[in-house]
């Protein structure tokens, strides 16, 4: 039996149901019982970001994980390799998607225009405060890490007119960006994107000694992983003036609580961890994950 912890692509739950036993529960995160349960007669799971693929469910005998999806924080690897279970990540499926969601938040954070609904319905016409957004051409984009998301974004953002620099001590080569340290990129972007694991080295890399050092005007995008960002110190940042704007699509807690600490914070963005979820990107990690899964167990 294959079972499904997380949304995925209708087409290739089908494609599965074809070959095998499939149990296609997407809500099982919220319901740990049932997750395991259900665990014990699957032979291969396939998950998001939110199942937590570690202790004891990783002696349930499964034999492999199919990532919807490229972070491993979520899976306890040392834990999988020790018991001979694959992982399948899908690397590159989303990338286009992630790379997408900053470079076009990027235009929108610079802009600021588009943060203007409130006043507009409360019968005010803000004209002076929309007109003072600016041109993502001819700005710097600093990108922390350099991987394949990074270098896309990159791509993106040079045919928008941007100069693109980055830090990544893990990588050779920086095609389409110049290489910098890590304080550099920190003070000289306009906008600075994260493209790092969670990892005890990443976590926090950005607070609020990092964010005092920022170009006053600056803006913060993470679509990475939560953690990496001080939340705490960001929002600070934000409501004193020295930063611009800001869109976290990740958090250290997710789903956020209602009792959140953004409420009222200015020119922020939030959304709900899908800068890799589009339609396009689900049927690619869908397909990418679904084949993978099958080659494994012998199904295609």
């Amino acid at each position: 039996m294959i079972l499904i912890t997380e949304f995925m692509d209708d087409t290739w739950v089908d494609w599965l149901r074809a070959r095998s036993e499939v149990t296609y529960e997407p809500d099982l995160p919220d319901r740990p019982e049932d997750l395991a349960r259900l665990i014990g007669s699957a032979q291969a799971i396939i998950v998001r970001n939110r199942t937590q693929v570690r202790g004891d469910l990783l002696d349930a005998g499964f034999t492999c994980v199919g990532r919807l999806g490229v972070g491993l924080d979520n899976i306890d690897m040392e834990g999988c390799a020790a018991r001979d279970i694959t992982v399948f990540p899908a690397t590159g499926a989303n990338t286009l998607s992630v790379a997408e969601y900053v470079v076009t938040t990027a235009a929108v954070l610079l802009r600021g225009a588009y943060m203007m609904r409130p006043a507009m319905e409360a019968g005010t016409w803000p004209r002076g405060p929309a007109g003072k957004g600016r041109e993502i051409a001819g700005k710097t984009l600093g990108l922390i890490g350099y991987g394949e998301i990074a270098r896309k974004t990159a791509e993106l953002a040079r045919a928008f007119g941007m100069t693109c620099i980055a830090h990544d001590p893990y990588t050779r080569g920086f095609p389409g960006a110049t290489e910098c340290p890590l304080a550099e990129v920190i003070a000289t972007a306009d906008v600075l994107s994260l493209h790092v694991p969670l990892t005890e080295e990443t976590r926090h890399m950005l607070d609020a000694r990092a964010l005092a050092t920022m170009k006053k005007g600056a803006v913060v995008i993470n679509a990475a992983r939560g953690g990496v960002v001080n939340e705490a110190a960001l929002c600070a940042a934000l409501r004193s003036g020295n930063l611009a704007g800001a869109a976290l699509d990740t958090f250290e807690m997710e789903p956020l609580g209602a009792d959140n600490s953004f409420a009222g914070v200015p020119n922020l963005i939030l959304t709900p961890h899908i800068g890799g979820v589009t339609v396009e990107a689900n049927a690619r990690v869908s397909e990418m994950t679904a084949r993978t899964v099958a080659a494994h167990l012998g199904l295609d």
